[in-house]
């Protein structure tokens, strides 16, 4: 069966679309110093995941499912980024190990000192309108996977 300009252009998207954010977030560590805490790291997991299913949509057949997981990975990435998000603004609890401070957990204080991320998950690190790096992720990501599913829902003419 012939592939049809909606799947065309939902592969492309789902393979474009994680390859810009995850080059947007090498760019901000490597170009600004702006570098990753652990919740942002695993934003990037997903795109990376979303990657390697949309380039088998160029390569395997049924490239129809392979873009789908590809959309589900992208989604995944917006969850983690909306979860992310909502911690930068204080409207719930990040991760224990992403706080920037130790836990209370039992064992060695040094160790649990030395076990936390350098880097706190809940501060924003940027902001571009009022909207941190996780907040554009989310967006991003959200609209995206949400666009591929769309353009895959599409009947042929």
């Amino acid at each position: 069966m012939p592939i049809t300009r909606a799947e065309r252009l939902a592969r492309q998207i789902a393979i474009g679309l994680p390859a810009v954010l995850l080059g947007g977030a090498y760019i901000s560590q490597y170009g600004f110093g702006l570098f990753p805490c652990e919740l942002c790291w695993w934003q990037r997991y997903p795109h990376f995941a979303a990657v390697a299913l949309a380039l088998l949509a160029y390569l395997l057949p049924r490239p129809r499912l392979w873009t789908s997981l590809a959309a589900g990975a992208i989604l995944t990435s917006a969850g983690i980024a909306g979860f992310h998000a909502g911690v930068e603004w204080g409207w719930w609890e990040g991760l224990d190990t992403c706080s920037g401070a130790a836990s209370g957990g039992g064992g060695n204080a040094l160790d649990n000192i030395l076990g936390q991320s350098m880097i706190s998950c809940d501060k924003a690190a940027w902001r571009l309108m009022g909207i941190s790096l996780a907040g554009w992720n989310f967006l991003f990501s959200a609209a995206g996977g949400i666009a591929i599913f769309a353009l895959l829902l599409r009947k042929p003419r």
